[in-house]
């Protein structure tokens, strides 16, 4: 491993506490924008490639993909995209891919289970697939959590020419989704209907545009995501059932051309955003840190942000935000994911086609 900045840290706003000096060892480089990061039990990495390639890190030493996966399409935000462990990974060995299947025409969301023998995929079941299909390349979400009773979360993106589906309970983009770990849809979710295959008995929550980060907290038992908005409106929400977060219907963006969208930064019935970020950050990944070697940063979230090449510490007092800094920009890379691992070291992938796993330790 190759030790590759020392340093410390300003802030970027009034804060609570400081970020300590660390130093930031390179794990891997030369990955196809590695999209996510999963910590495995023997205490090696599964990473994966965007391009459509799934890899095992070990000792440094990066795998030929990994076999078995789907056929997966691979153009402008689509391609290979989430990999989260089973909790009970230990016990199942359950892996879940979240991925973009189909054509320019017709093309989705798809997540599937399977479990890793060696460098093969086995027993491969697709769990959900988003519908209806679409024929843009763009706002597929994929990011996925697992909730303590092992039920997963499983955010849709609006598909960008659609966002007015972000807002109809018979359509699964702009959604946050909720099924069971099989695929099977909870007897809890908030809009079930006695139609089985209904598309509004999975809906979780609603309203969203492009969730490029999901989590739950333990220690304040909530669901946190973060989301694109367009020209400004990045929002860091707190997600309850069966609540409409108001995309298209209520943001603080533009369009890309500068026009409004919506008249209404509130309405009747929609969540305010937790955060706004405006002008946009384009957050990623997001984690939460227990305070395990960065005492610091005990129930924190750490951001990762493409616009500002960075890694935003939002600093949390409970349910309160309190401060943000920046981190990591001496990378002047975008990233593209954080993880905090079993020990409490930060991992961080940098999104570019020759992308790296870097991990931040104290000084």
């Amino acid at each position: 491993m190759i030790i590759l900045l020392s340093c410390n840290v300003g802030g970027l706003a009034a804060q609570q506490s400081q970020f300590p000096n660390y130093q930031i060892q390179e794990i891997a480089s030369g990955l196809n924008f590695p999209w996510s990061l999963a910590f495995l039990p023997d205490g090696s990495l599964l990473v994966t490639e965007r391009t459509g390639k799934l890899r095992k890190v070990s000792g440094g030493n990066v795998s030929e993909p990994i076999s078995g996966l789907p056929d997966i399409y691979v153009k402008g935000q689509g391609g290979l995209l989430e990999v989260i462990l089973h909790p009970n990974f230990s016990e199942n060995r359950w892996l879940y891919l979240s991925y973009v299947i189909g054509n320019d025409d017709k093309n989705a969301l798809q997540v599937m289970r399977a479990t890793l023998i060696d460098n093969k995929l086995t027993e491969q079941q697709v769990v959900f697939t988003v519908t209806p299909f679409k024929s843009t390349p763009v706002h597929f979400a994929g990011r996925m959590a697992f909730l303590p009773d092992n039920s997963l979360l499983i955010t849709s993106g609006d598909g960008f020419d659609y966002r007015e589906d972000a807002q109809r309970l018979d359509s699964l983009l702009g959604k946050i989704i909720r099924i069971k770990d099989d695929g099977s849809v909870p007897k809890d979710n908030p809009f079930l209907s006695d139609t089985p295959d209904a598309a509004n008995n999975y809906v979780f929550s609603y309203g969203h545009r492009n969730h490029q980060g999901i989590l739950y907290d333990p220690k304040r038992q909530v669901i946190f995501s973060n989301e694109h908005g367009p020209d400004g409106g990045d929002e860091l929400n707190i997600i309850q059932a069966g609540v409409n977060y108001g995309w298209p219907v209520i943001t603080k963006g533009l369009d890309y051309i500068g026009s409004r969208i919506s008249p209404f930064t509130e309405y009747p019935n929609m969540q305010q955003p937790f955060l706004d970020w405006t002008p946009s950050i384009a957050p990623s990944g997001m984690a939460v840190h227990s305070g395990e070697m960065f005492k610091a940063l005990n129930g924190d979230l750490l951001v990762s942000v493409l616009k500002f090449k960075e890694v935003r510490w939002v600093q949390m007092d409970d349910l309160k935000v309190v401060g943000q800094t920046s981190l990591f920009k001496e990378l002047e890379q975008r990233i593209r994911d954080v993880r905090v691992a079993p020990d409490g070291s930060i991992y961080i992938l940098t999104d570019s086609d020759k992308g790296k796993i870097l991990r931040v330790l104290p000084d």
